[in-house]
C-alpha cells in the first residue's frame, strides 16, 4: 500500500507546511508494521515548542507519537487513503 502515485487535496495545499506533508508521507512510509490499514490519520497540534504529530491506524492498531520544534505549527486532523491505485492525502473536513 501507498506505493503509488501520491495527490494532496487542495485544502492540504493551502495550509499545511510542504515539511510536514512530506514528513507524514515519510511516517507513512516507514511504519514497522505487518501490514498497513488503506486508512492513516495524523491529528496535528501546536505546542508551546512546535509541532505535536500523533499518527495512528485502525488495523492492525498502530499508534506513533512526534514532536518537531518548529515556527509554523498547524492544528489539523489529515487522512492518508489508499484506494489501491493512488494515494492522497486530505484534511478530515474534506472527506
Amino acid at each position: 500500500m501507498f506505493n503509488n502515485p501520491k495527490y494532496l487535496t487542495k485544502g492540504v495545499q493551502d495550509t499545511i507546511p510542504i515539511w510536514l506533508v512530506r514528513l507524514m508521507w515519510f511516517m507513512v512510509a516507514a511504519m514497522e508494521v505487518s501490514q498497513q490499514d488503506y486508512l492513516q490519520v495524523f491529528r496535528l497540534a501546536r505546542t508551546g515548542t512546535g509541532q505535536h504529530i500523533t499518527h495512528t491506524q485502525e488495523q492492525p492498531p498502530y499508534r506513533y507519537e512526534l514532536d518537531v520544534p518548529c515556527a509554523d505549527a498547524v492544528n489539523a486532523k489529515i487522512f492518508v487513503i489508499d484506494d489501491g491505485t493512488h494515494s492522497t492525502m486530505l484534511l478530515a473536513e474534506e472527506y
